[in-house]
């Protein structure tokens, strides 16, 4: 399972954003992430109205964050492109029958259910400006 590429490119922009520091028109953002500019705004689009992005119109436009990178999570970003809250099975969604019939949990979903627990609690502590500070890292040769 892996993330859908406008979950992944959501990521790239809130982490662009976070990394320039001021306000980038939707041209510079898609520019430097590789992504089309017709999916960046789809992207910026749906970010602003979630209220992780600023969006501005005119002369002065352009995208800013709408709150410090350290407030942003990636489960924040993750559940705002997806629509829903992560879940590696679809048993585990709210309305979703058992693909194999089953009423009440199984083993299967028991597990899901832990692993899912799991990357949404890694998810939900990892903020933006953490990943500024391993990119920081990287560079420099300090482990994370």
């Amino acid at each position: 399972m892996h993330l859908t590429q406008e979950t992944d490119y959501a990521m790239r922009i809130i982490y662009c954003l976070a990394k320039s520091g001021r306000r980038m028109d939707a041209s510079s953002i898609s520019e430097e992430m590789r992504i089309s500019l017709r999916f960046s705004l789809k992207i910026l689009g749906k970010l602003a109205g979630a209220g992780l992005v600023n969006s501005y119109k005119g002369m002065r436009g352009g995208y800013e964050l709408a709150r410090p990178a350290d407030q942003i999570t990636l489960k924040q970003v993750l559940d705002v492109i997806e629509g829903h809250a992560y879940a590696i099975s679809r048993c585990l969604c709210e309305g979703e029958d058992c693909n194999r019939g089953m009423s009440g949990c199984c083993v299967f979903q028991n597990l899901w259910a832990q692993i899912t627990s799991e990357v949404n609690q890694t998810l939900s502590g990892i903020t933006f400006a953490d990943m500024l500070a391993r990119d920081t890292n990287r560079k420099t040769g300090t482990p994370d």
